[in-house]
């Protein structure tokens, strides 16, 4: 059973092929996956709160050129199509099955820019997107497949522009899936990277990732869902000004 990530391999990031191939990458799981019941399962019964959340900030976010970055299973992406309705969705992901899923979701071949890309290494120029969404990826990753990604997201955001970030809260210390080690034992079998997410300060590390393309963040709406196990928070990308770089500057050191 442990070798049969190797049939997985071919260009991907090895940490998703090891721990995550029997959910992404095997053509059998996408399909089971895909379905909104079982997904919403996953997500303990949250799904739609967390899509209707993430589409709500969609509402006051910059529109000219969005990107979800990776692809997700459920109905999101399509209902992102929807609400950027004559502008395409950008969407890449590293898994060739993941794109072709979310290309039959689109109903028109103009309304989805489908790229294979590693989140890691975007090959888009700076300042490229209005507004990036991050619909449950950041805890999925190692910390610093999780740096390399927030900090290309910070290049290619355009000053003025938005991250939408619907993830796990903070360490959930309180919550009663957290409490009760059972629980708490699946849930971190089944995401490894989880327990290191968990102990992340976002907004902290996008600043300091943002710092090095003279710009920098600013929460501006934030939403709790499921007492604080789920949150949906967009972030605003600042530009700094040569003051503040320089003051920025001088803290790093």
């Amino acid at each position: 059973m442990t070798k049969l990530y190797r049939h997985f391999l071919d260009g991907m990031p090895l940490y998703l092929v090891r721990h995550y191939w029997w959910a992404y990458l095997w053509p059998k799981a996408v399909w089971f996956f895909d379905h909104q019941p079982i997904i919403n399962a996953i997500l303990f019964g949250q799904y739609n709160k967390l899509m209707s959340a993430t589409l709500e900030r969609l509402k006051q976010a910059p529109l000219e050129r969005v990107l979800q970055l990776t692809c997700v299973y459920g109905s999101l992406t399509p209902n992102l199509i929807l609400h950027l309705k004559s502008a395409p969705l950008h969407i890449t992901d590293v898994a060739p099955v993941q794109l072709a899923l979310a290309q039959s979701k689109a109903t028109a071949i103009n309304e989805l820019f489908a790229t294979r890309m590693n989140a890691e290494q975007l090959g888009y120029r700076s300042d490229s997107f209005s507004t990036i969404v991050l619909f449950f990826l950041l805890h999925e990753m190692p910390h610093d497949a999780r740096r390399h990604t927030l900090s290309d997201s910070m290049r290619t955001l355009q000053v003025g522009g938005s991250l939408i970030l619907t993830e796990y809260g903070p360490l959930p210390t309180k919550h009663w899936l957290y409490r009760f080690p059972p629980t708490r034992w699946i849930i971190t079998r089944l995401e490894p990277f989880l327990e290191s997410f968990w102990h992340e300060d976002i907004e902290l590390l996008l600043n300091e990732l943002a710092r090095p393309f003279d710009k920098g963040v600013e929460v501006i709406s934030h939403r709790n869902i499921f007492a604080s196990f789920y949150r949906v928070t967009e972030f605003r990308v600042l530009g700094l000004s040569k003051e503040r770089q320089g003051k920025a500057r001088r803290v790093a050191q």
